[in-house]
This record gives C-alpha cells, sequence and structure tokens, in this order.
C-alpha cells in the first residue's frame, strides 16, 4: 500500500509517450503518397520561420498537413490545393510566390537606396576635391570653423517632435503615468 502512489505516479509517467503519436493518414497508393510529401515539403508554415509544413511541429502545420490529406482524398489536384492554401494563408506559404508590384518594390527598394547612396557620396566627394582646389574668396570663413548652436536647433525641435509623437502614439504613455503615479504612492503604503 505504501508503494501505490509512487507506482502510479510511474505509470502515469510512463504512459504520457503513448500520447505523443503522430498522425497515421493512409493513402491509396505509393503515387498519392510521394504527391503529399511533395505538397507538405512545398508548403510554408505560416507559424515557423522557413520550415515546411512537413518539418514543422506546430499546430497550424499539423492543421494544413490534415486539410492537404483530405484534400488529395477528395480527388483535388496539385494546383488546386496550392491554390486552397494560398487563399486560406496568403502567398506566404508557397516558397516561390508569384511577382506582384509589391514583391517588384521590396526587390528594387533596397537596391534603388543602395544606388542612390553611392552616388551621394561620389557627388559630395567629387565636390569637396573641387572646393578645394579652387582658392576661397576671402568673405568665406575658414574651412572646418564651427558654425553657432543655432544650426543644429532645427534638426533637434524635429527629432524631439517626431520621437514625442510615436511615443504618444505607441500607447506607452498612459502605462508610464499610470506607474509614475503607482510609484509616488508606494511610500505612502510602505509606512
Amino acid at each position: 500500500m505504501r508503494f501505490l502512489p509512487g507506482m502510479l505516479m510511474l505509470v502515469l509517467v510512463m504512459a504520457a509517450p503513448a500520447r505523443a503519436t503522430t498522425d497515421v493518414m493512409p493513402f491509396r497508393n505509393e503515387a498519392q503518397e510521394q504527391q503529399f510529401r511533395q505538397l507538405t515539403e512545398q508548403l510554408r508554415c505560416p507559424k515557423c520561420q522557413n520550415n515546411s509544413i512537413a518539418d514543422s511541429n506546430a499546430m497550424i502545420a499539423t492543421d494544413m498537413r490534415r486539410k492537404v490529406y483530405d484534400l488529395m482524398q477528395e480527388g483535388k489536384s496539385r494546383q488546386e490545393i496550392i491554390d486552397y492554401m494560398v487563399a486560406r494563408y496568403g502567398n506566404f506559404v508557397t516558397y516561390d510566390p508569384p511577382l506582384t508590384p509589391l514583391t517588384v518594390l521590396l526587390w528594387v527598394l533596397p537596391l534603388a537606396a543602395i544606388v542612390a547612396g553611392g552616388w551621394i557620396i561620389v557627388a559630395r566627394t567629387r565636390r569637396r576635391v573641387r572646393l578645394r582646389r579652387e582658392p576661397l574668396p576671402a568673405d568665406t570663413p575658414a574651412p572646418g570653423a564651427r558654425a553657432g548652436w543655432g544650426v543644429y536647433v532645427p534638426g533637434a525641435v524635429i527629432a524631439l517632435a517626431v520621437s514625442a509623437g510615436g511615443y504618444a502614439l505607441t500607447g506607452s504613455y498612459p502605462q508610464v503615468r499610470a506607474w509614475q503615479q503607482a510609484t509616488a504612492q508606494a511610500p505612502g503604503l510602505l509606512d
């Protein structure tokens, strides 16, 4: 009788792996099983970083595998199954999304930024070289002479305005105010 709770706990611990089983999906033939494997390798799990639904153990991947199996049993073609998944989860589920204006923009914009940055660097370098070769007029301050702090004021005001606006719009301000009020009341609560 003394060992009964320990034995019961041991049985429960040993039985837990029995619940961790994989789905058994009976296929009509080997070709259908191969098609299932190929489809699940070609569809991406929406939750995982870059895993196919065949490799993922996420609940949504399990549901997607089950849906692929069900659609195959209904006699749907490979393309119909992919179209169903794209309609339900978006183009993200395919590893080869279609070329749309947005995807073109996502590829072209970084390249354009790099080219524009390089052009700005070259243009500024050429300008500096040209300015060093030309003699300065008498009324021009010497290069490297510091301007007053007034030059930085507009940039600082813009930076503060953008920071304050972003801070206020994120919803953090009410939380900070509530925290400040709570900490202001804390010394009275400790006495």
